[in-house]
């Protein structure tokens, strides 16, 4: 039993490796230079200070948001739109920076991230209600408001906050005022790398220290038992739906105060998705989702130095993220499934009496 947990962690690793290889396959049989790609990948990710620069600069947002998609999936809830949250939640914090540009830093940067990060809880909180209060299926809606959000980005980058400086060439904002900033273009500053620290000890502690924590894990796990002990799965899903579009707007708060300095039409627009993936292979753990996030930081820092050092088209670098992404959504679907399963069978026992009853019978016969 022990080994265990060693063997659900190793899978993972298994499915990238094999994912790699087969990508690497694929192109070799293609006649494209495999050692040019794969010194590449290594260059462009570790090969050298500013290769490291780039994974983390990554790593940060991908790490964020998968902290809080991590506690949905735990919970047994499948929020996917983090993209859609992490677009809010830089709208409304860059809202802040723009129009408050005269005020102190120490003020308006905390009142802006507080602003983000309640707008991608409210935002998140909207396909957790329709599934808690409606039934409907938050795998769906959830998706759907990724859409809605790029939409409001694009009108916003567009209208309200319209670059007034701008060539035309592109739909941005105004730039923040540099003393707002977090980080320069790099994406990585002491203070993004204290808070990432800080958010993966509030995780550990969330998950392995507090009743929350235990009640995320026993809804997910076993919610007719979680009935039993007189937890509502309904409430907490909507804790995690919101700690999780939380999440997401905070990164979408460093983005736009980090490396962006400002909004673009469709920024980082991979992020929120391979937030995703980042969880679903770090089967929900803070720890491995710190690994998972600097092992996809430093491929999404590789496919953006590939196309320098290799003639390898745009559709290559799509497949080699498209690949790993696959095959690791295929080998979470049974533990996922299993959840799901569970969680309507428990709301099954809760139409029909049957745990109240069953708990009515264990009292008794103790007493």
């Amino acid at each position: 039993m022990r080994q265990l947990p060693k063997l659900a962690a190793a899978r993972p690793v298994g499915v990238i490796a094999a994912s790699l290889l087969l990508v690497v396959g694929i192109f070799a049989v293609s006649g494209y230079d495999v050692g040019a790609i794969v010194a590449g990948t290594v260059d462009g990710s570790v090969g050298s200070a500013a290769a490291w620069t780039q994974t983390i600069r990554w790593a940060i947002p991908l790490l964020i948001i998968a902290l809080g998609v991590g506690l949905a999936f735990q919970a047994g809830y499948f929020n996917i739109g983090a993209q859609g949250q992490m677009y809010v939640g830089a709208i409304g914090s860059l809202a802040v920076g723009l129009a408050w540009r005269d005020g102190p830093a120490l003020v308006v940067v905390p009142c802006a991230f507080a602003v983000g990060i309640a707008l991608g809880a409210l935002w998140s909180l909207v396909p957790g209600l329709l599934r808690t209060r409606l039934g409907a299926d938050e795998v769906v809606t959830s998706l759907m408001m990724n859409f809605i959000a790029v939409l409001l980005l694009e009108w916003v980058c567009t209208g309200p906050l319209k670059s007034r400086d701008g060539t035309g060439q592109a739909a941005t904002t105004d730039p923040l005022p540099a003393g707002f900033r977090l980080s320069d273009g790099s994406g990585v500053s002491p203070t993004l790398l204290v808070l990432c620290a800080l958010l993966v000890a509030g995780a550990v502690i969330l998950t392995g220290r507090t009743r929350l924590g235990l009640e995320i894990r026993l809804v997910g796990r076993n919610p007719v038992m979680a009935q039993w002990m007189g937890i509502r799965a309904s409430r907490v899903g909507l804790v995690v739906f919101a700690l999780s579009g939380a999440a997401a707007g905070l990164a979408g708060a460093v983005e736009a105060y980090g490396p962006s300095g400002g909004l673009r039409v469709g920024f980082s627009p991979q992020v929120g998705f391979m937030a995703v993936i980042v969880a679903l292979v770090a089967a929900f753990g803070p720890i491995r989702t710190l690994l998972a996030a600097v092992f996809f930081g430093a491929l999404r820092a590789a496919t953006i130095y590939l196309p320098i050092v290799s003639d390898l088209p745009q559709a290559g670098l799509d497949m080699l993220n498209g690949t790993v992404a696959l095959w690791i959504t295929v080998s979470a679907v049974p533990v996922l499934l299993k959840r799901r399963r569970a969680r309507a069978a428990a709301r099954a026992g809760d139409q029909s009496g049957e745990p109240a009853r069953r708990d009515r019978e264990v009292v008794s016969s103790r007493g």
